[in-house]
C-alpha cells in the first residue's frame, strides 16, 4: 500500500468567541493509502493541546508510509495499527489519520460501511450537538436562530462570564445544552456551585470542569454532581481508563485523541463495562474525520460531531444531520466522496 498526504488550513464559519479567546484557523492534513486503484482516506486534525502540526504529522507520516509499504492490503488492519503505534509516543492525530484511511480502504474494498465491521445499526446513531460561540447578544441570536433544527446545543464556558453566557441563551431558547468548560473552573467548591446553578438551566452534562491533572478533585465534584462530569482533557486513550474511571461520570472519546477507530472502539466498550457514559466527539475537523467517529455513534450516550458545520469549506462529502440527528452515508467504508477544489 502506498501513502499520500497533503497539509490543509481549515477556517471557521466565522471567528468566535469562546471563553474570551478568538479561534480563527485550524490545521489539518488529509491522508490517502491506495490499493489496487483504491483510495482510503484519512485525517489528523491538530488542536494545539496535542502538540502536533503540519511538520510533525508530515515528519511521522513519512515513517509510517515505510511500514505501510511492507503490507500489500489493508486486511491486516490491527497488526499495521499496532505497527505505526510503536513507531513514536504520541501523534495521535497522524496515527489516527493513518486508522481513518485504512478503515475507510478495507470498507471500499470490502464494498460495505465501517459501521458493519462492529454490527452496528445504522438507524440507531443520536442527535449531535452544535456549538453556539459566544458573541454579542445579537449574534448569538442569530447563531441560535440558523441552529433552529438541532435539538442540543453546546457552549464553552470557563470565564468569570459564564453565567451571563447561559442567560442569554436561555433568552433565545429552552433547549438543553451541554457545557465543555475546558479545565476553566479554578476549585472544586466553585465547580459544585456553578453545576447546580447549571442544572436549573437545563444543562445536560459538564465537560472537564477542572484541571486535567486534578484527579482527586474532579473525583470529589463528581461524587457531589448533580449532574453527569465528563472526562475530556483528562482522558486521552485506552490505557487511561483504569486512571480515571473513578473520576467522571462519562469519557468523551475522540479519533485524534484515542488514535483511531480501532481504539475508540475498544475505549466505548471498556467504558461501558465501568458503567461509564460515553461522549462522541470531534475537533475541528472536516467531514472525512467526523464521518468515520459517526461510524462508532450509535454506541455513544451523546455525540458532538458538529465539526464540518464550524468550518467554511468542507473538503469531503460525508456524514449528514438530519433535524440533528447523525446519517450515516450508504457509500462503502467511512463513506465520504472527497471534493473538488
Amino acid at each position: 500500500m502506498k501513502l499520500h498526504f497533503t497539509p490543509h488550513t481549515l477556517e471557521f464559519r466565522y471567528p468566535f468567541k469562546i471563553a474570551l479567546n478568538y479561534r480563527t484557523t485550524t490545521p489539518v492534513v488529509i491522508t490517502e493509502i491506495m490499493c489496487d486503484g483504491i483510495v482510503g482516506y484519512g485525517e489528523a486534525s491538530m488542536p494545539p493541546y496535542l502538540g502536533e502540526d503540519h511538520k510533525t504529522v508530515s515528519d511521522f507520516l513519512i515513517k509510517a508510509g515505510k511500514v505501510l509499504a511492507e503490507f500489500k492490503t489493508p486486511f491486516y488492519l490491527e497488526t499495521i495499527i499496532d505497527r505505526v503505534d510503536i513507531i513514536a509516543e504520541g501523534n495521535t492525530a497522524a496515527k489516527a489519520s493513518i486508522d481513518i484511511a485504512l478503515h475507510d480502504l478495507k470498507g471500499k474494498l470490502e464494498g460495505r460501511a465501517c459501521y458493519t465491521f462492529w454490527n452496528l445499526e445504522k438507524e440507531n446513531t443520536p442527535h449531535t450537538s452544535i456549538t453556539i460561540g459566544m458573541d454579542a447578544p445579537e449574534v448569538v441570536g442569530r447563531k441560535i436562530g440558523e441552529a433552529e433544527v438541532f435539538k442540543i446545543l453546546k457552549v464553552k464556558l470557563g470565564s468569570d462570564e459564564d453565567k451571563k453566557i447561559i442567560e442569554t441563551i436561555r433568552s433565545y431558547t429552552d433547549k438543553p445544552v451541554s457545557v465543555d468548560v475546558n479545565q476553566g473552573w479554578k476549585t472544586k467548591e466553585e465547580a459544585l456551585d456553578l453545576i447546580h446553578w447549571l442544572k436549573e438551566k437545563n444543562v445536560l452534562f459538564v465537560e472537564q470542569p477542572l484541571a486535567k491533572r486534578d484527579l482527586a478533585g474532579s473525583a470529589w465534584l463528581t461524587e457531589r454532581s448533580p449532574l453527569p462530569v465528563i472526562a475530556d482533557e483528562s482522558f486521552q486513550r485506552l490505557a487511561d481508563l483504569t486512571r480515571i474511571k473513578d473520576c467522571f461520570h462519562g469519557v468523551n472519546v475522540k479519533l485524534m485523541k484515542c488514535t483511531g477507530l480501532n481504539e475508540a472502539y475498544k475505549i466505548i466498550r471498556e467504558a461501558q463495562k465501568y458503567d461509564l457514559k460515553v461522549l462522541i466527539g470531534c475537533m475541528s475537523e472536516t467531514s472525512c474525520a467526523v464521518s468515520a467517529a459517526a461510524q462508532l455513534s450509535s454506541l455513544a450516550d451523546w455525540a458532538d460531531l458538529d465539526g464540518p458545520l464550524l468550518i467554511k469549506k468542507d473538503l469531503f462529502e460525508g456524514v449528514e444531520f438530519s433535524g440533528g440527528k447523525i446519517v450515516l452515508s450508504d457509500r462503502p467504508g467511512i463513506g465520504v466522496r472527497r471534493l473538488q477544489g
